[in-house]
């Protein structure tokens, strides 16, 4: 079978190769992909930046963003042959630690878990793949091939989850939210803001394409420029670009008592200066929250699929705006100026 492949640290390593079909064990689900989405961590990975093998090998499948077919399942799973099945990225650690344990693996304390397409177990861009029963959730057939969407999804689900844990603290409820970046993550946590009937601002730095749109469309307000001239005051914001300076931004012009959750990731290229005495004045006497989240959980995933499936289908189509057969994805891998969700047709 055909699968995106790469050697891990070694730059210009991905191709598009035969390898052997999986083999599924005792409790997986074998499953014959369709969709796999295109994120920053693939592209890095592919750049040599980081990622690891399976034991044993030189190369990794990549991918981590998918939906497919089941092809067979063990009995008793809830999952038949046909069903739309959207795999979940990370593998508990096995010793396992606390977090791990408790089936909160998003959350794993000693660095020990496993992430399909990332780290340590091979990824989704292939013809067929396996995934353990307990780590695979079923799409409604409604969905359809936008259930590509689920994983990143997932990522706001959580994110917003601890946002609503954080707001609990106080006797006020957030009324306005601000989502920084208008990529995929961006725009799903402002589909996600809206569905909790928030005040929404998005800051981006494009002007045209069809992110100012998607936006709108939300009911929504798109914005460029500075944080404080997107939105002076918002309760929440959700920053999903990892820039150092539009971080910094975001915590410092929040109101007392404001949340900030961080899900972007910076590259590390660029120096910020920082007051940190001044900051952590701010922070203590306003009572302010700023924390970091990655990856999700089962019951993420199932969040996101209720999120996606209320969502109209129309707008959530207009994300994937380039979908490209495998044999084209060095094409994939180059960001396109108008492009929001890139995703691989390893089916086509």
């Amino acid at each position: 079978m055909r699968a995106l492949t790469v050697e891990p640290r070694r730059a210009a390593s991905a191709r598009v190769e035969e390898v052997d079909a999986p083999v599924p064990g005792p409790g997986d689900v074998l499953v014959e992909g369709r969709l796999v989405g295109v994120c920053g961590t693939d592209r890095e990975i592919a750049d040599g930046a980081y990622g690891a093998p399976p034991d044993g090998r030189h190369r990794l499948v990549l991918g981590h963003e998918a939906v497919g077919r089941a092809v067979s399942a063990p009995d008793g799973t809830g999952i038949s042959p046909g069903d739309l099945v959207v795999p979940i990225v990370r593998r508990p650690d096995p010793v396992p630690c606390a977090s791990c344990a408790a089936g909160e693996w998003d959350m794993c304390r000693n660095g020990l878990y496993t992430e399909h397409g990332i780290k340590g177990v091979d990824g989704f861009a292939a013809e067929l793949f396996t995934v353990a029963a307990d780590h695979a959730v079923v799409a409604p057939e409604a969905l359809g091939d936008l259930a590509v969407l689920v994983e990143p999804a997932s990522i706001v689900a959580k994110a917003w989850a601890q946002v609503d844990h954080m707001a609990e603290r106080a006797s006020w409820r957030p009324q306005v939210a601000l989502v920084t970046g208008a990529g995929p993550v961006g725009l799903l946590a402002a589909l996600l803001a809206r569905q909790r009937g928030l005040e929404t601002h998005v800051l981006d730095v494009v002007t045209a394409g069809p992110k100012p749109g998607l936006v709108a469309d939300l009911g929504a307000t798109y914005h460029t420029g500075a944080v404080t001239d997107a939105c002076p005051a918002p309760d929440v914001v959700v920053e999903c670009t990892g820039v150092g300076a539009v971080v910094l931004d975001a915590i410092a012009h929040n109101p007392p008592g404001g949340i900030v959750c961080l899900t972007g990731l910076s590259s590390g290229a660029r120096t910020v200066e920082l007051d940190a005495a001044a900051l952590n004045r701010r922070l203590v006497l306003e009572n302010d929250v700023v924390f970091g989240t990655v990856n999700a959980n089962h019951r993420h995933y199932l969040a996101a699929i209720q999120a996606l499936g209320v969502a109209d289908a129309g707008w959530l189509g207009r994300l994937i705006t380039r979908r490209l057969p495998l044999a084209e994805w060095e094409a994939a891998f180059r960001s396109g100026t108008d492009d929001v969700k890139v995703v691989i047709d390893v089916a086509a």
